[in-house]
């Protein structure tokens, strides 16, 4: 599995839920797992590695005991605003992973994805930018239109390292053996 895969299927780990009683068939965890194996197969050079490493790490951490139902029925009794504190790693890591990314477009000269980039830089920003108008403010009309959001930012995110997971500026690997023939032939004998 390419690098970018690895982080897409965590993140979808992450953003779907599969009740199974009262737990999650699909663990945050486990997906917080996949995107810290999709960030340690990235060549060493990536810009901010050790940052988008201690993010994700923090994400997972973050999502370890919230897994426990116990856990996240007391949190949502406590306050709003510390649910939307806990997903800050996680939409810090999205936001900088995609600016990250959008570098590396940029600099291999693949605008239309630099660009998609960008714009979902732009909307995780304003996903973890909204609910302080939301709870600080007391903006309850934009509750719901910031829920739909951030579930469509995710999705849109995870379609574009989907997307992007096959180009060589995005820690694809290089394909193997020369154009037009297959690697087996450089080894086959007389």
């Amino acid at each position: 599995m390419k690098p970018l895969q690895s982080v897409a299927m965590g993140l979808l780990v992450v953003g779907l839920t599969a009740s199974f009683g009262e737990y999650d068939a699909l663990p945050d965890p486990l997906g917080w797992v996949l995107v810290l194996v999709g960030l340690v197969r990235f060549p060493a050079g990536l810009e901010l590695r050790p940052v988008l490493l201690g993010l994700a790490a923090l994400a997972g951490a973050v999502a370890v005991p919230l897994w426990v139902p116990s856990v996240g029925e007391a949190l949502e009794e406590v306050d709003d605003s510390v649910a939307w504190a806990l997903t800050l790693p996680q939409l810090g890591l999205v936001a900088l992973l995609c600016h990250v990314l959008a570098r590396r477009a940029t600099a291999a000269a693949d605008l239309p994805a630099a660009r998609r980039l960008r714009l979902a830089v732009t909307l995780t920003v304003a996903v973890a930018a909204l609910p302080v108008l939301v709870l600080g403010v007391g903006v309850a009309a934009l509750a719901a239109p910031t829920g739909a959001l951030a579930v469509l930012t995710l999705l849109f995110v995870i379609w574009q390292l989907f997307a992007c997971s096959g180009r060589a500026w995005a820690g694809a690997p290089p394909a193997a053996g020369r154009s037009g023939e297959s690697p087996a032939a450089e080894r086959s004998g007389p």
